[in-house]
């Protein structure tokens, strides 16, 4: 085990040197083809040649590669690499350290992942298991169909539909009966309060986890109907043992397996709905200061948050391919 956990993190560490220089490689390119993002340091105000000069000094832009098309630029990848090593994400155009952003914004971020969570197990393991206990049965086929729904409808228009639909007369109903500052008001508020960040997130929360359950409810029928199916299930109903015990410590544990290896997959895909459901509803958070900062064309910021992001995404891989391991002893890796 020692070893194939060593193994992972140096293919981790490759993984996300290859996303760090592909990140700069797509950056440089777009710098080339649209022009220097210092002048966005500036606004509409158009800047002297030296003002222009300071600011792509400070912001590591005044390389002469920007300006030749097809450059790889690595000596700025490089001096990028060697920033990162020693901590240094470098700042945003409002001359804010991003590490300072990650540290403010990473909380909300957390928060919402935690609805998530609770969002993805609480429909996706008791969906999936009545669907597989139920197989063929009326619940099974609503609960496969209720799946499809769910596929055909992004997170997006989830959360179109419910900010611009349902969110405004839901809070000044719950406005009128309950107060403004009471937790049905807090819940329904179209966008996010610092104040209250718990509250205005659960709703949110739930619809990007609600958007991620589909692909965890068919696994879970499946890899709950091949543990049905399987000989020792047989053999512990054989026993005696009541179908609760045998579905709690025969069922759910063995089929849960290829679902621990699925909640990898299904994280990097709940990280990308979380930059559209940050930047939607208004949370500032990593999604959100990311939606942000491309918006601002804040070149710093993004490859900072990308970064970060790449290494919690790459961390979470090598746990899973842990936990993989630790629930099946049988498994062995070369």
């Amino acid at each position: 085990m020692g070893r194939y956990v060593s193994r992972r993190v140096l293919q981790g560490v490759f993984t996300l040197f290859l996303v760090i220089l592909l990140l700069h490689l797509l950056t440089t390119l777009a710098i080339q083809l649209n022009g220097n993002p210092a002048q966005a340091f500036f606004g509409d105000r158009p800047p002297s040649p030296s003002q222009l000069a300071a600011v792509e000094k400070r912001y590591a832009l005044d390389d002469p590669c920007y300006d030749q098309l097809g450059n790889p630029c690595l000596g700025p990848f490089v001096d990028r690499l060697a920033a990162y090593a020693s901590g240094d994400f470098g700042e945003s155009l409002r001359g804010r350290e991003v590490t300072d952003i990650v540290g403010t914004a990473a909380p909300n971020t957390l928060r919402l992942f935690a609805v998530v969570g609770v969002t993805w197990m609480l429909i996706g393991m008791t969906l999936g298991s009545i669907a597989a206990r139920r197989r063929g049965k009326p619940s099974d086929q609503g609960i496969r169909g209720l799946s499809v729904l769910i596929d055909a409808l992004p997170i997006f228009v989830l959360l179109l539909v419910y900010k611009y639909v349902f969110s405004v007369p839901l809070s000044k109903w719950a406005k009128e009966t309950f107060g403004s500052d009471s937790l049905p008001a807090l819940l329904f508020k179209p966008s996010f309060s610092a104040d209250h960040p718990w509250a205005t997130l659960i709703v949110p929360g739930i619809l990007l986890g609600l958007a991620g359950s589909a692909a965890f409810i068919r696994l879970v029928r499946a890899a709950q109907l091949e543990s049905y199916n399987a000989d020792h299930v047989r053999a512990a109903r054989s026993k005696g043992l009541s179908e609760r015990h045998v579905t709690v410590h025969h069922v759910v544990r063995n089929s849960s397996i290829p679902v621990a290896t699925a909640v990898g997959i299904i994280f990097t895909e709940a990280l990308a709905g979380a930059v559209i459901t940050e930047g939607m509803m208004n949370i500032y958070g990593m999604g959100g200061v990311l939606w942000s900062a491309v918006q601002d064309s804040d070149v710093s910021v993004v490859i900072g948050i990308v970064t970060l992001l790449a290494v919690v995404t790459v961390v979470v891989m090598i746990v899973v391919d842990v936990v993989y391991a630790a629930l099946d002893p049988r498994i062995r890796y070369d």
